[in-house]
């Protein structure tokens, strides 16, 4: 059996958490700072491998394999545990998170069977949980993330819920088949914003979204750029971290901020993103870049109202100057022709007299 190289990014693949209603998976070597989590878990080592960190399996469709779950105990006490296996998804901080119990599952958490859902581990003994793979005849070629679970619900008088703290271990399949990984660029904008005083800079937003519209999981590598027209005042720039691995289906919104980006009119974004593909056999390649682009609005408002108030007053000023100076001379002609009416009207009474 060929085993898997890891499906995502994150580093520990055997994970602790102490949740409500939920399942945040955490690296396993904070299972020692939490004082209530008494047990642990491993892969079982047979015919599969010994000393696996994960589960990872290439199966092609109708296939059936076995393996096993090894929990320890090393409390005082006995526990008593759920074991059950769960479809895994990539959550917004990047992290792989299972779905709870009682959700529904798919891939990994339709396709392995534990026989035994519940198990007692007594105090500072182990015991080795049995679980099944069934691939279905008709699925689906590509990549599938999830996790073998333990999982014990104790009540917290103090918040008056139940918590449940699951232990896990991380499992992927691969199906095999035609395997096509495909990586898509969407929703592609650029922004830009002046501030307080936008007459020469500005800050650039350039937001996508990387999709994983293929069946293999995949990485990227990105490389962003903004320009002004033809080509003018390149900036180079990339996100300040590296997107997880995305399962087939999922994507990742991104926001790339450029500073210092020079007000010219039109500004060009382009996003160029590498799709990095692991093999069943753990090596890397990569495809052809996706490379989009699109265009948006570097204006300084201020400054142009600015501008048209300047060229306004060249324009009109001198043409409002002479016309008041025409309503002054109208006025005063006004003026001086009633003057010189009533001067004569008083000459003509004068004579009449």
């Amino acid at each position: 059996m060929t085993r898997l190289p890891s499906l995502s990014r994150v580093a520990a693949l055997a994970l602790a958490a102490a949740v409500i209603a939920g399942g945040a998976w955490s690296a396993a070597p904070a299972l020692a700072a939490t004082d209530d989590v008494t047990w642990t878990v491993r892969t079982a080592s047979n015919a599969l491998g010994a000393d696996r960190t994960n589960y990872s399996y290439a199966l092609n469709p109708g296939a059936h394999l076995d393996d096993a779950l090894v929990v320890a105990n090393r409390g005082a006490e006995a526990v008593e545990l759920d074991v059950y296996a769960a479809d895994g998804y990539t959550t917004s901080t990047g992290a792989l998170d299972l779905r709870i119990a009682g959700e529904q599952s798919v891939g990994v958490g339709a396709w392995v069977t534990v026989p035994q859902r519940h198990v007692t581990v007594p105090a500072g003994q182990t015991v080795e949980v049995p679980f099944a793979v069934d691939v279905p005849q008709n699925a689906t070629p590509g990549d599938y993330a999830g996790g073998v679970v333990t999982s014990l619900t104790v009540a917290d008088a103090s918040a008056n819920v139940n918590v449940d703290r699951r232990l896990g271990i991380r499992t992927g399949i691969r199906v095999g088949g035609d395997l096509a990984p495909a990586l898509a660029v969407d929703d592609l904008r650029v922004g830009w914003d002046g501030g307080f005083v936008p007459f020469l800079f500005g800050d650039a937003t350039v937001h996508y979204r990387l999709h994983n519209t293929g069946n293999v999981s995949l990485a990227a590598e990105e490389a962003d750029a903004v320009t002004g027209p033809f080509g003018l005042a390149r900036l180079d720039s990339a996100p300040d971290d590296a997107a997880p691995t995305l399962l087939p289906g999922e994507s990742w919104e991104r926001d790339v901020r450029v500073p210092a980006v020079a007000a010219m009119g039109v500004l060009i974004a382009s996003v160029s993103a590498t799709p990095i593909v692991t093999d069943a056999a753990g090596s890397i390649s990569t495809l052809d870049p996706i490379e989009v682009s699109t265009f948006g609005w570097a204006i300084p408002w201020p400054l142009l109202l600015l501008v048209v108030l300047i060229v306004a007053g060249a324009v009109f000023g001198p043409r409002l100057l002479r016309e008041r100076r025409r309503r002054a001379q109208q006025a005063e002609d006004e003026r001086v022709a009633a003057a010189v009416e009533r001067t004569l009207a008083e000459k003509e009474r004068q004579l009449v007299e």
